[in-house]
């Protein structure tokens, strides 16, 4: 299991109540499921910030004030467009026993063929949707990029699932690929200038 969060209740809120909570620390949110309906939740903007930089998909204990710990995930992350503060968060509460359906982050180990012949590795997909038992949901899927050549590409057909998962997005998505360098081309032009030039000479 995930982090455990503590919820506060938040009464349905005028904008400037709002914009006090925010400046108190906190981030307003709500939380929506069949065993609590919904709930309008307030949470500490640090401990939600490190759990958006440790793993954004996750599932978390969330404490609710009357409805005890659930089990969450987040659903929408709302955030200001300049400063990427945090404005709003939505969650939603899971059964432990039934599929969700998520997505999870791409990462790619060891260092390339191709990118050791000169290529360039280049990352196409971060992440890659899955559907599986909650307590199945890794926090990534790894794979070692080490034997790909220069051209090649990953797939996300090509991607290890862990047992109990399935892979959601479309197999012949293209997660990376090995670019084969570009050559500088020489115009006629730039070769003619490139040349020395060549001076007539006339035999008596």
């Amino acid at each position: 299991m995930g982090m455990t969060l503590k919820a506060e209740a938040r009464p349905l809120s005028t904008k400037s109540e709002i914009k006090k909570l925010r400046e108190n620390g906190k981030v307003p949110g709500s939380v929506y499921g069949k065993k609590i309906g919904s709930a309008s939740i307030a949470i500490d903007a640090k401990e939600l910030l490190a759990l958006l930089r440790s793993n954004p998909h996750a599932i978390v204990e969330l404490d609710i004030p009357g409805a005890g710990v659930q089990p969450v995930m987040i659903q929408d992350v709302q955030r200001e467009k300049l400063s990427r503060t945090l404005l709003h968060i939505d969650f939603h509460q899971i059964n432990m026993n039934e599929p969700v359906r998520t997505t999870v982050a791409v990462e790619l180990t060891g260092e390339a063929e191709g990118v050791k012949s000169g290529g360039i590795l280049q990352v196409q997909m971060h992440e890659v949707e899955i559907r599986g038992l909650p307590e199945r949901i890794p926090s990534a899927i790894t794979f070692d990029v080490s034997g790909l050549q220069m051209g090649d590409l990953l797939h996300a057909g090509d991607l290890q699932m862990p047992e109990g998962i399935e892979l959601k997005s479309a197999h012949e998505d293209i997660v990376a690929t090995i670019l084969v360098p570009q050559k500088e081309e020489v115009s006629a032009e730039d070769q003619e200038e490139a040349e020395p030039e060549m001076k007539e000479t006339t035999h008596v």
